[in-house]
């Protein structure tokens, strides 16, 4: 899998708006009330979801409002596919219900590119994985 990944993150890293959005830093606006540093989103739910769908182009990356909009991408082995993720960032704490992701899904027919069913669990998932993500970087900050 982290090999797909990689290829796919090779494929999709042509974009430099994109690597600048991703390797900007977290601005701050807000004070934290529990170690007194400024923040606008909680930081790890912020880098954790770029590292997660560090494969998908980004589209749009807010740090202030704590949206991330990725373009479409289409994965090389399945061409007639495309994927897109809106990420959203809802508080400055580190908990789930500060996270919300959609997953938008289309295929290519003869009359262009049409809408499709996403399987629910799909953004479950990745609301998991980035979640798992930022407990790590949270726990490696701390020791």
């Amino acid at each position: 899998m982290a090999c797909g990944a990689a290829i796919l993150a090779a494929c999709a890293s042509n974009n430099n708006a994109a690597e600048t959005s991703r390797n900007a830093a977290l601005p701050s606006y807000s004070l934290d009330n529990r170690s007194g540093a400024v923040t606008s989103v909680n930081r790890y739910l912020w880098s954790a979801s770029l590292e997660t769908l560090n494969f998908m182009p980004v589209f749009s990356a807010d740090p202030i409002g704590g949206i991330i909009i990725t373009d479409w991408f289409a994965n090389p082995n399945v061409p007639n596919e495309r994927l897109k993720a809106n990420i959203y960032i809802l508080d400055t704490t580190l908990r789930a219900d500060a996270l919300r992701v959609s997953v938008f899904k289309q295929q290519y027919t003869g009359a262009g590119w049409q809408d499709a069913p996403v399987n629910p669990a799909t953004a479950r998932e990745i609301e998991n994985a980035i979640m798992t993500r930022a407990r790590q970087l949270r726990l490696n900050s701390v020791g």
